[in-house]
């Protein structure tokens, strides 16, 4: 059982499982990155916002993989959606001719030149796919009435607790993937907790956080854990040597708190608007 990937509105066929960024800067991602990508990932996630991304550019060459073997997404940061330069800028810091995803990471400031932006830079070939982040259904709406090219993926919190439902059903009506971040509920102990987890864990000689990813497979989903971890790095692509029965994926339905962890606010969307990238105030 290997991971075959979704394939995308525009027929990219993107990794199921990716490693995510987040949080790490300096050697560490530089070694987490390079680590990650030889041991069951295909798919690297970072962002403008978390100021690695040059690192996360080192840890693709100390990989020693070739470029077309990997997945590679980011996503443009607010303070950046009026700089016509920004894509060609996250390309050098990179290191790369192309990007495979690129999306918009949160629906504030001019997110409809953005999106233009990341058209453009598609048509030209250096990206592969465009989407969107942390988008609610009517600014997606929005995207989709004024859009010549359509979004292939939209980020989102989703797991068991919360698996996405006020978006969900709308991606999928519009062809549109789901991607979790929050995968594992940012490590929140109550779910990694959980009895049902637990039980299954035990049946299948797994962690709870493997049969949570497993749960993101077999639901459709693409998903980016993060791990300062080489243990837990490893641990959490080891995905793809069994799979949960129909009535267990039922159990898991069951746990649903219909609440995502992370609360948006106007001071959040404020906070996400105005905050620059770190190489923005060197």
């Amino acid at each position: 059982m290997t991971d075959t990937g979704i394939v995308l509105n525009n027929r990219v066929t993107m990794p199921r499982l990716g490693f995510g960024t987040i949080g790490q800067t300096g050697s560490q991602i530089v070694e987490n990155v390079a680590f990650a990508l030889n041991h069951g990932y295909d798919l690297i996630d970072t962002a403008n916002r978390y100021g690695n991304e040059a690192e996360v550019g080192e840890g693709l060459k100390r990989s020693g993989r070739k470029r077309e073997e990997y997945f590679l997404e980011t996503k443009l940061g607010p303070t950046l959606y009026e700089q016509d330069h920004a894509v060609d800028d996250t390309l050098k810091r990179l290191q790369v001719d192309y990007i495979d995803l690129m999306i918009l990471h949160h629906p504030v400031n001019n997110y409809g030149y953005a999106y233009k932006m990341l058209e453009k830079a598609y048509r030209e070939g250096k990206l592969r796919a465009i989407g969107l982040s942390n988008f609610p259904v009517e600014k997606i709406e929005e995207i989709l009435e004024q859009c010549e090219v359509r979004p292939m993926v939209m980020q989102a919190e989703c797991h068991p607790y919360y698996p996405a439902e006020q978006v969900k059903p709308f991606l999928d009506e519009n062809g549109i993937v789901l991607q979790s971040w929050f995968p594992l509920g940012h490590g929140n102990a109550d779910m990694l907790g959980d009895p049902v987890f637990l039980a299954l864990a035990d049946k299948y000689k797994k962690s709870p956080a493997q049969i949570i990813l497993r749960w993101h497979m077999q639901m459709g989903l693409g998903a980016v854990p993060g791990s300062r971890s080489k243990e837990h790095i490893e641990e959490n692509g080891n995905l793809f040597d069994f799979a949960l029965l129909k009535e267990e994926m039922e159990q898991i339905a069951g746990v649903n708190k219909h609440r995502p962890f992370y609360q948006v606010t106007a001071e959040s969307l404020e906070r996400m608007a105005t905050t620059k990238c770190r190489f923005e105030e060197e």
